[in-house]
């Protein structure tokens, strides 16, 4: 039997069709992020196997029934690494079933954390977290230490209330931005608000978050069977991995901002006060910050940047973020905010 491995592109609803029913089969869904789909067709364009990428992860993997057992995965799963090298994308992530570790294992991909029942995330570099680890190390200093994740997308006077009580209450602070470009603000961008809406505290330290920790905007949910299954399973593999990440950091508090209205952030802190204190580090919610009598959040600071309301912003973000947004240099990520669907977090 002669196969046939080719690209799936979006308008052809033939193949994007097989491959629904294909990823089906093996119990999960399209994600809603993938930038390159494959397929290997037998010499009927029946699909046999699919696989896809998203940014430096492989995802969306699954092999017909009828054609279990001819190595097809690992030669999809090939091709996507070619894929990647092609895009200057050596270090590779792939989210996968613990049924499935074993088999990317003899591909030269490494485990980095597991959810039992649920998945496991891998990286094909042996020292890839190790490495990580072994830098942040440097950062470590004695006395009192907590940690914050944040987005910042963009960087508000909430966030800077929440980085202003850790700083007052703690030695040090390790402040991570997710580096993920999951949104219309660019990294480049959130990270250098916050280090400007910073810079007055000495005892703060900012790292990237480099690979490690997850944004939930990329985080795969295509083999798991709900909403919140999503959410419980993206905190728990992010909890994970922050437990490995606090030991080298020596960090004994991590600070959250208490949530109100998205339903990913309350049960995200919810799970995050159940499963901390196992990890050894204490869960602090702190009330959000609160102007004309609502929460301050970076949620409606997009909207109002959304409705062409700019001037809405200015009692919601420090000066320097204010700064940025009514320069010209803005305009361009003003007008990306614009075109956002939908600029409220779930």
């Amino acid at each position: 039997m002669s196969d046939t491995l080719t690209t799936i592109l979006l308008n052809d609803t033939s193949a994007q069709k097989q491959m629904d029913v294909l990823l089906e089969q093996e119990g999960i869904r399209r994600d809603g992020n993938l930038d390159y789909t494959c397929g290997l067709f037998d010499e009927d364009w029946k699909l046999a196997a699919t696989g896809s990428c998203f940014g430096n992860t492989i995802r969306c993997l699954a092999v017909s029934n009828d054609r279990q057992g001819e190595g097809l995965l690992n030669q999809i799963v090939t091709h996507l690494m070619e894929v990647q090298a092609e895009r200057g994308n050596t270090r590779l992530f792939l989210y996968t079933k613990p049924k499935s570790a074993k088999f990317f294992g003899n591909l030269g991909f490494y485990e980095i954390a597991r959810v039992e029942g649920n998945l496991v995330f891998m990286e094909n570099r042996r020292r890839g977290f190790g490495d990580f680890c072994s830098a942040l190390e440097k950062a470590r200093r004695g006395g009192r230490s907590a940690a914050i994740v944040m987005n910042a997308n963009p960087f508000t006077l909430g966030h800077l209330h929440l980085v202003e009580r850790a700083a007052a209450e703690n030695d040090t602070v390790h402040l991570f931005v997710l580096s993920e470009e999951a949104g219309p603000i660019p990294f480049a961008v959130r990270k250098r608000l916050v280090e400007a809406g910073t810079a007055h505290l000495p005892n703060v330290v900012r790292h990237d978050s480099g690979p490690y920790i997850i944004s939930s905007a990329t985080f795969p949910s295509y083999f798991l069977k709900d909403e919140d299954t999503v959410i419980r399973t993206h905190a728990a593999l992010d909890l994970e991995i922050f437990g490995k990440i606090a030991l080298c950091l020596n960090i004994t508090q991590r600070y959250v901002g208490e949530e109100r209205t998205s339903h990913v952030t309350a049960l995200y802190n919810e799970i995050m006060a159940t499963r901390l204190p196992e990890l050894g580090v204490e869960c602090r919610v702190v009330p959000r910050l609160e102007a004309r009598g609502k929460p301050v959040s970076a949620s409606t600071v997009r909207k109002y940047i959304h409705d062409g309301r700019l001037e809405d912003i200015h009692p919601l973000v420090p000066k320097s973020t204010w700064n940025y947004f009514t320069s010209p240099e803005a305009q361009s990520v003003i007008e990306a905010i614009r075109r956002e669907k939908n600029v409220i977090h779930y």
